[in-house]
This record gives C-alpha cells, structure tokens and sequence, in this order.
C-alpha cells in the first residue's frame, strides 16, 4: 500500500515511517467514514490508550522515585487525559491527516479535541503495532517531552481548583451547564458553559461532558489568571 504525500509528510511530523502503512491509514480513519472495507480506528484507540497509560506511569515512576502514589496521581491523569493527547496532536497537525466523512469534516472535526484526543492514541496504537513498544515509547517520550516534567504544576482538577477560586473569593461553586449537542450518537459533541456567580463564563466543547466541564473551567482559570 502506497501512502499519498499528505500521510507522508504526517510520517515525517510524528517521527516514523511506517512498514506498515495500512496500519497508520486505518488509525487515522474516523468512524464518520468508516465502512465494511474501511474500518474506523476505535479499536485502535483502545489500544494506544493502554500503552500511552504504561509509558506515561513509568516515565513518571522513575522520574520523581520520591513521589507516593497520591502525589504521582494527579500528574498522570493530567498527561494522559484527552486535551492534554488533542494538545499533543496539534503539535504534529494530526487533524491535517484525518480522515472525516463530510459532516464531521464540515462541522470542524479537525480542531475537535475528542476527535484529535482519539485519533493520536489510535497513531499510537498503529505505531506499536508497527514496530513495538520501545518504539512506541520512544515517540511517546518525545512527543510528551517537557510536559512529564512539568506535569507537577499542571496536575490539579481544573474544576477543583476553579471551585477553590471562587471559594477563596466568598463565591458560590460555578455552575456548569449544557448549551449544546452535536454530532452523531457514535460521536456526541458536547458544549458545556462554566459561570461564577459574578457573570464570568466560559464554554468548551468535548467529546464527553465530563471532558467538556473540564475543558470550561480550564479556560475560565486561565482567563481569570491572565
């Protein structure tokens, strides 16, 4: 199977030529354009999500041997959770190679964070499955870089510490609530509108309402800070 030049020109962004390139199509394939001769990459991202957990746990494990298991938490979740993986997409352009049926593609999917967050654990599936973990987590290494580092200063909740910003200011907790829902069943689309009792609001869009409520707060912090 031949590559066209825009997979190639991914291959040089991500850091690997793939022997295997049937591999790296299908992880970059969305379920809006999924067929019977063309799979999606869900099962994919299932699998990149798990050797994504291994990588960042151990890389984590032994670059604070001080830290206890309380400590170490909250600074995985934060470098595996999807933004951070959307974030991590942005940087190689992964939404320039997706492959979107022409709703998703019309409705922005290229800049979703959900479909980005997906699509790079489904690219790190597709890697392993290429050429092996140590591969795989030499990519992953890279690409996480200094985020493993500083993944102490960004660890906390961003509603727990919103909720703690308004608290420390006599206010009640933020109120978090739907304003919209897109996209198909197999996909949702959701926004999500964090407001302090002042007026302050911020919305975000997500692939889970959880990730959106997050995706809220996290942009009203850093308004409010900066």
């Amino acid at each position: 199977m031949r590559l066209s030049a825009e997979l190639k020109a991914f291959e040089s962004r991500l850091g690997h030529r793939f022997t295997r390139p049937e591999v790296l199509v299908r992880a970059l394939t969305h379920p809006s354009l999924a067929s019977e001769t063309r799979p999606s990459n869900q099962r994919l991202e299932f699998l990149g999500d798990r050797v994504l957990n291994l990588v960042i746990a151990e890389a984590l494990f032994r670059h604070d041997r001080l830290a206890d298991e309380g400590q170490l938490a909250p600074r995985y979740n934060a470098l595996v959770r999807k933004e951070t993986c959307a974030d991590v997409a942005r940087q190689i352009d992964l939404g320039a190679a997706l492959k979107l049926g022409r709703s998703e593609m019309m409705s922005g999917g290229r800049r979703k964070n959900a479909l980005l967050g997906d699509a790079m654990e489904a690219v790190i599936a597709a890697i392993y499955l290429d050429a092996g973990l140590d591969t795989a987590k030499s990519i992953i290494l890279r690409l996480w870089g200094t985020r493993i580092e500083a993944a102490e200063n960004h660890a906390r909740d961003a509603k727990t510490a919103l909720q703690e910003w308004a608290q420390a200011r006599g206010m009640a907790p933020p109120a978090y609530v739907e304003t919209a829902r897109s996209g198909p069943d197999h996909a949702p689309a959701f926004t999500i509108a964090a407001t302090l009792a002042n007026g302050e609001t911020e919305t975000a869009t997500a692939g889970s309402k959880r990730q959106a409520e997050q995706a809220a707060a996290a942009a009203l912090l850093a308004r409010l800070d900066g």
